[in-house]
């Protein structure tokens, strides 16, 4: 067995770069940014009025009235330069007509059919001038994962196509006689496979492509089969049959298809029996079949796998800190990952474990929020002492 650290080196040894490809920004939001995306035009693109009011040029002071000159609004800009003595009708976003100084608030005037009288003339200018926001050449820098804050931006860049890096395509297998999939009626010795629409939310939500695949059942023929419809895939996570039981056979068959593999078992619980290699243009990963240990090796290494494949920097899951709410025991040989629940306490959050961690119980799984990290060989702990935990 390998320590988790090591495990987690060897599998994003295993990712492929991605190539790029342009989207439209209707469909960018989750994309990573494969290119820097350089502004075409500053923005505002002139200087604009920051609200609905008067534009008025420099000397104009309280008191004054004011020949009206016209209107500037946005999409159709005053195209006469303003004279001293004179204002212009100014709305929120339109071009400042030249000669003018600042922008008067329409609540501080008062207009007739011919004059405005300024009631008020604050010492802000209430312009946004050319290129505040950013200036034409500006950059968003690559990789980063774009947010819907960022499709805004780029439109405003006039950027309507960024290069974002392909959707890895991940192939899910589950395995096992006792499978059915969620809807259809188990036989009186199955269960239904959960596993796998955690994991395809779990990838979809990283940016991948999914394809859940049949169930390959207990043999090298279907277990070749299913695994060989994957073989365009980019990522093939298979879903038990890991371990070294009569009937698992993933280790054995992806070797019979030229699997290369990077390692074999990793010291951590939940999820001792895991596996990962290069199996021809693909990258597999095998894991546990135990739902909660599934889960928890595709939070630690799956969807680093992911992002390490889209070009994200730092792929790798971040711990944060806690204090115990209670005492712990000393922990064994394999890094723990504990289902946990976190509260309010302070600067940090008080991290309390389940009592049950057995890597079957689900309802614990969806009912935490948090992942306490044991470390191998962890001293008992008392409570107040500070811990590591991976969101949930």
């Amino acid at each position: 067995m390998i320590p988790v650290a090591e495990a987690l080196e060897r599998v994003l040894a295993l990712a492929l770069p991605l190539p790029a490809e342009p989207v439209p920004l209707a469909r960018a939001v989750g994309r990573v940014l494969a290119e820097p995306a350089v502004a075409t035009r500053s923005q505002p693109p002139f200087a604009a009025s920051a609200m609905d009011g008067w534009a008025v040029t420099e000397g104009a002071v309280a008191g004054d009235s004011l020949k009206i000159a016209g209107q500037s609004r946005a999409g159709e800009r005053f195209s006469g330069k303003v004279n001293p003595g004179e204002a212009v009708r100014i709305f929120t976003g339109a071009p400042v007509p030249e000669g003018t100084a600042r922008v008067v608030m329409q609540e501080n005037a008062e207009a007739d059919e011919d004059l405005v009288t300024l009631r008020e003339v604050s010492q802000g200018r209430n312009i946004r001038p050319e290129g505040s926001d950013f200036a034409a050449g500006f950059r968003i820098e690559a990789p980063c994962r774009l947010k819907p804050a960022d499709l805004a931006l780029l439109a405003a860049m006039n950027v309507a196509r960024p290069m974002v890096a392909r959707r890895p395509v991940v192939a899910l297998i589950a395995t096992g006689d006792e499978l059915v999939m969620p809807g259809e009626v188990p036989g009186p010795d199955q269960i239904t496979a959960s596993n796998v629409v955690a994991l395809a939310a779990m990838a979809e939500a990283e940016g991948a492509e999914v394809r859940i695949l049949p169930i390959a059942r207990d043999n090298e023929a279907a277990l070749e089969h299913v695994i060989g419809l994957a073989a365009d895939a980019d990522l093939i996570v298979t879903i038990g049959g890991a371990s070294v039981g009569d009937h698992d056979l993933v280790g054995k068959v992806a070797a019979d298809m030229g699997l290369a593999r990077s390692f074999y078992k990793i010291a951590m619980r939940p999820g001792k029996p895991l596996m990962a290699g290069r199996l021809g243009e693909s990258t597999l990963l095998g894991l546990p079949g135990n739902p909660v240990s599934s889960i928890v090796c595709a939070i630690l290494f799956m969807l680093p796998l992911l992002r390490a494949m889209q070009g994200l920097p730092d792929p790798a899951p971040r711990l944060h800190r806690a204090r115990l709410a209670g005492d712990t025991p000393e922990n064994g040989p394999r890094a723990h990952y504990m289902r946990a629940r976190l509260t309010a306490g302070g600067p940090l959050p008080l991290i309390e474990p389940f009592d049950n961690q057995d890597s079957g119980a689900l309802r614990l799984l969806s009912g935490a929020d948090a992942l306490l990290l044991r470390p191998p060989h962890d001293p008992a702990r008392k409570a107040g002492e500070e811990v590591e935990y991976l969101p949930l």
